[in-house]
Parts: C-alpha cells; structure tokens; sequence
C-alpha cells in the first residue's frame, strides 16, 4: 500500500490519505448527530410526557377511600394533537389491586422511586411506544379495594412525532453535514493545489532552462518546506558544475599533454625515414620506441586518473601488507636498472585486513612508487611500508590505513611540495615525466575517505628526501603472527 502511494504524485497521495480521514469523520458526525437528534426529541418529548403525568396526578382524588381520577381530556385531546398519535393511560395503587384506564400497560422496567419520573421505551400490542412512570406517595392509605399508600401514574404515546422530529433533525444535519464536507474537500483540494505551486514553478524553473545553464536556482519566494529540496538541487548542480569543469580541464590538459609527445614522435618518424645513415636511423628508432613508450604509459596514467573518479566503488576485504609486497616485487626491475636499494617494510604487523578498494590501492601505490625510482639517482635507496598505525602518538585517536614510500632523492622545495598532487605538475625536476603519478595517488585516497601528504624524509634516510603518505581511517581487522593478537578496531 505504502509502495503504491509512494509511485503517485504527491498531490494524488495528499488527497487519497485525507479524504478518507474527512470522509470517516464525517461519518462519525453524522452518527454523533443522529443520537444527539435522538436524544434532543426524546427530552423535549418526555417534558411534554411529564406534563401530562403532572396534570393527571393533580385530578387524582382519594377523599371516598378509594382511588379516583376526573381525566382531563382537553389536556389529552391536546396531548394526542401534539404527539401526533394516540395516548395511552393508567393510573393504579401501588399494588396493582386498584387500576384505571389501560390497565394492561408494560410496567417500567426498573422500580419506581417517589417523586422521579422515569421514561423508557416499550411495545403495547405491537407497536412502539414511549412511555413515562411516575409514583408519589397518598397522603393517607387507601381504604377501599386496596390498602396501598402509594399511587403509580403511567402514560404513553406512539412514536410518530418523535420520529418524524428526530428524522427531521437528522437530515438537518446531515445536509449540513454535507455542505461542510464539501466545503472542506473544496478547501482541502484548494489548499493542496496552491501548496503545491512552488513545486510546479520550481519544475517549470527547471524544464526551461538551457541545458548549459548551471547557475543555483533562486531560492526566494519558495516556501520553507521546499527550501531542502531547492538547496540539494543547488549542491547537486554545484557538484556536477564542478565535475563538468573538472573534466574540461582534464581534457584540455590531456589534449595539450598527448599533443607535445605526438608532435615530437612524427618528427622523429620523419627524420628516421630521411636519414640513410643506419646507425643514425637506429638511434633514431631507439628515440621513437623511447617517446612511444613514454607516451603509452602518459596516456595510460591519464585512463587511470579517470578511471580513479569515476569507475564505481566497491569494497572488497584485502591485506594491505601483501598488496604493498606485491607492487614492491613488481618494481624490483626498475630498481636493480638504476641499482637502487628497494625494500619493504610492514607496519603494526605481518598482515593488515580492510575493506578497501585493492585496484585502485594498487594502482596509486605504484605510481607513487615509479615516481620515487624514476626521480631518484642511481645508488639510492627507496623503502615502501604498509600497514596500521595509530592517529596519534599516544594511540588514542584510533588507527589507521598507511601506504608510505620513502626515499632519499632530490626531495622538493616548499612551493613544489604545497603543489604536488595537482594534474600535470612536475615541480623542477630535470626528469621526464607526466605529473600524474601523485594526482592519481591523491585522487584514490581522497576516495578511501583519506589524505595524500609529502614531507622532507627524516635525517636517517638521507637528505633531503621525499616521504609520499596515503593514510585514511577505516575499520580494519588488524593479524599478527600470533592468533591471539587479532583484534576489531
């Protein structure tokens, strides 16, 4: 039920939830106004019942011993007038044993109490009627028929006024009834309609709008309720504003990184096939293979910062340690090239599992790992760590997720390192390269919900050095070689 209210428009759904609620209230008002109806005659009937009761009793005479009562038969003639139907008496001892007029009378159902009246409902020879008790007390007992000292006054009429009166009231008020139900479903349907207008401006805002225009929408004029929606709407178009910039400047950068190399590749391919010399055509060739190289592993680099931003995130359980130890192992041949002492070093234990994007871990530690060997001189020596430490020193921060590569390279000033991470930068280095590889790092970690941070490397591993950190927070599940060292964190 509440799944297909969900699929209707909201001004459906505000209708068929209240609507009903009216309609059931209605129904109950119209109950609550039948008893009351009923309830109204009923009261205005029995004082009329009481008043001819009143003025039998005062008829009644007991002065002979016996009971007897000289009727007032304007006073019943009237009564049947204003009851719209016939009247029955009786007037009896206290025993029963003396009785005048329709003796045969149901009796009240509960016992009389001198001096209250007492009214209910009964059927006298099939046929409805209302009829009022009442007793008081004689004077003197009576001494002829009977010794009671009590006299029992009982009249009743049928119920064709009453009803007619109390259906009148009724459909008074149901009509009434009626007119404020439809003026409440009117109001209700007006009311809706126009809380519903700022929604219909803000979607004809956004229909008629060019398909370029990434301007905030104006929240002015909007009601308070739609306030929420027009902001998130706002921060979405920021957030695809800022995307869509993203991506032009990733491309025109891409465009104007991929032109220079192809630039140099065709006259290299031009002077290659010039050239009759072999040996200077082989030097030539070595060049292209060189650029070509070079420009694979540029635009490769470039398909992974794209593929960093936007490939869909999935969370997988991984050991950091061993993915560390894996990308470590793949660089040993660029290292043993430039003879560089790479080693690897695990942090807070043998093995670190967490849930983590391994991929694109991968990807960033690798890349933040060639740039350590390819800037740093032949005989240098680079160390990878990975793992968990702490948030602070005193270990009550909690922990968390380290990929570090540390060497004791050419390092990089102070500007250079406030700039590093940013597309396309390469710093001062005289070393070729694409400025990519920490824009890549920086990009992964940012996803993990992390930092990428570089400082100076610490006096014991050379100056200057560079020391490049991915750390982010998560919930790990931290192994030692010794079982019971395993913890949640």
């Amino acid at each position: 039920m509440l799944a297909a209210l969900h699929r209707l428009s909201l001004r459906r759904t505000l209708l068929l939830v209240l609507l009903p609620g009216m309609l059931l209230v209605m129904g109950l008002e119209i109950v609550v106004s039948w008893r009351t109806a009923l309830g109204a005659a009923n009261a205005a009937y029995d004082r009329s019942l009481l008043g001819a009761i009143k003025s039998m009793d005062a008829n009644i005479s007991t002065a002979s011993g016996g009971l007897s009562v000289e009727l007032p038969y304007r006073m019943l003639e009237f009564f049947e007038l204003t009851a719209n139907g016939r009247v029955f008496y009786r007037v009896a001892s206290g025993d029963g044993l003396v009785e005048i007029g329709n003796a045969d009378l149901p009796a009240p159902p509960r016992p009389l109490v001198n001096g209250q009246p007492q009214f209910s409902d009964a059927v006298y020879y099939g046929e409805p009627i209302r009829l009022g008790s009442y007793a008081r007390a004689l004077d003197q007992p009576l001494s002829s028929g009977s010794n009671s000292s009590q006299v029992v006054i009982q009249i009743g009429e049928t119920l064709e006024s009453r009803q007619d009166f109390t259906r009148r009231l009724v459909m008074e008020a149901l009509a009434r009834d009626v007119l404020l139900l439809l003026a409440g479903v009117a109001l209700l349907v007006a009311a809706v309609n126009w809380s519903l207008r700022p929604l219909q401006r803000l979607r004809q805002d956004v229909l008629q709008r060019d398909p370029q225009d990434l301007t905030p929408l104006a929240s002015h004029n909007i009601a308070q309720d739609v306030q929420p929606l027009v902001e998130a709407i706002n921060h979405h178009v920021m957030r695809y504003r800022e995307a869509m910039e993203a991506r032009r400047m990733f491309m025109d950068d891409a465009s104007h990184q991929l032109r220079t190399p192809l630039t140099t590749l065709a006259t290299q391919v031009g002077f290659a096939l010039r050239e009759p010399d072999p040996v200077l055509m082989k030097q030539a060739l070595v060049a292209i293979k060189l650029q070509v190289e070079e420009t694979v592993r540029q635009t490769n680099q470039m398909l992974s910062l794209a593929r960093a931003d936007t490939i869909e995130w999935r969370m997988e359980t991984c050991d950091l340690v061993a993915l560390a130890q894996e990308v470590t192992r793949a660089a040993w041949p660029q290292a043993r090239q430039k003879q560089i002492d790479l080693g690897f070093e695990p942090l807070g234990g043998a093995q670190a599992e967490l849930n983590a994007h391994a991929g694109l871990l991968k990807e960033a530690l690798a890349n933040v790992l060639h740039n350590a060997l390819h800037h740093t001189p032949t005989g240098a020596k680079v160390t990878v760590q990975a793992g968990i430490e702490p948030l602070d020193s005193a270990g009550e921060g909690g922990l968390q997720a380290v990929l570090r590569v540390i060497d004791n390279g050419p390092g990089m000033s102070s500007d250079e390192l406030a700039r590093a991470g940013e597309r396309f930068f390469r710093g001062s280095s005289q070393v070729n390269g694409s400025g990519l590889g920490l824009a890549i790092a920086k990009a992964v970690v940012e996803r993990h919900g992390g930092t990428l941070s570089l400082r100076a490397s610490s006096a014991d591993q050379g100056a200057p050095g560079l020391t490049v950190t991915l750390q982010w927070p998560a919930t790990v599940q931290v192994a030692s070689e010794d079982p019971a060292a395993h913890a949640l964190l």
